[in-house]
């Protein structure tokens, strides 16, 4: 058989040159185990995000809306003193909110990652005993609580210490706070354990050896290297907090409405989604500079102790 009739080698496919792609590329692996989650956060986040940034440059008469491009709807909302007040009130509840539960978590994180020799799995499922009922379970709780005839009053009034109900335990910013405080504790003291667990003993050791007492090693050592934990602590309580509506709607009354309550009154009751739209892009974007004014501040702070 002559060599002129051995047929060519025929060239690979398509399928198989992604297949040797996949195989010599660990980037491409990586990229293929993370597709479901990338196309779900594109389906489920991305894509309507974009369309909400995109409702808020249109306008709306009526039922009818007028897609040309216009921000008007942006005009509007920070033309508007109201807007800006109800997001200032939102944004100082939420700082509220985030120093009260960063303070009181700190505490119980530094026990169970100092104090606690034994069984610290079991403390940490108990600190997350409240995630195991609903929010709005937990939300309505409080209401049950605060309430007018709720066991706190029944409790002072069966003890003969108050005559008549107190009114201003519930519906009000304070009944926010505390509920919001409450409902997001476990979000500030796993980030806070996480940090003070990594801390190396060793460098208390030394601080100990070179004279330091308990509070010097704390506020030298333990605190400044735990400011990371403390500060992504902060974060996560801070951002949702914000956006909350759910609190506010039932322990918030007149003056604990936050600004998602507006913009869900846009949506759902006045009809109005641009300019609902456009108070939650304005919302997101004010909430995302201060976020990233406080880190920056803080972890210049942070540099500046160590």
């Amino acid at each position: 058989m002559s060599a002129s009739s051995v047929p060519a080698s025929s060239p690979r496919g398509f399928s198989d040159r992604v297949k040797a792609f996949y195989l010599r590329s660990d980037a491409a692996k990586g990229y293929l185990l993370l597709s479901p989650v990338m196309i779900a956060m594109i389906g489920l986040l991305a894509a309507p995000l974009a369309l909400l940034a995109l409702y808020s440059f249109w306008t709306q008469t009526g039922l009818q809306i007028d897609t040309t491009l216009t921000v008007d709807r942006y005009q509007e909302v920070f033309a508007k003193q109201s807007y800006i007040d109800i997001f200032l009130r939102s944004v100082g509840m939420s700082g509220i909110v985030t120093l009260v539960t960063v303070g009181l978590a700190y505490p119980m994180a530094y026990y169970v990652a100092f104090g606690v020799k034994k069984y610290k799995f079991v403390w940490l499922i108990l600190l997350t005993i409240p995630f195991w009922t609903s929010y709005l379970l937990r939300a309505f709780s409080w209401k049950v609580i605060l309430g007018y005839n709720g066991v706190i009053n029944s409790g002072l009034m069966s003890a003969g210490l108050i005559e008549q109900p107190l009114e201003f335990l519930l519906y009000n910013q304070t009944s926010v706070v505390l509920t919001l405080a409450h409902a997001y504790a476990a979000f500030a003291i796993l980030p806070i354990y996480v940090s003070l667990e990594k801390i190396d003993r060793t460098l208390l050791e030394a601080a100990a050896d070179l004279g330091d007492g308990a509070w010097a090693r704390f506020w030298r050592v333990t605190f400044p290297l735990s400011l990371p934990g403390v500060i992504g602590a902060a974060v996560l309580i801070f951002v949702p907090t914000t956006g909350d509506y759910v609190t506010p709607a039932l322990v918030g009354g007149p003056t604990g409405q936050m600004i998602a309550n507006i913009i869900q009154v846009q949506f759902l009751k006045i009809g109005d989604w641009p300019l609902g739209s456009a108070l939650a892009i304005s919302a997101m974007a004010g909430v995302a500079i201060l976020v990233v004014l406080t880190v920056s501040a803080m972890q210049l702070a942070v540099r500046q102790i160590r």
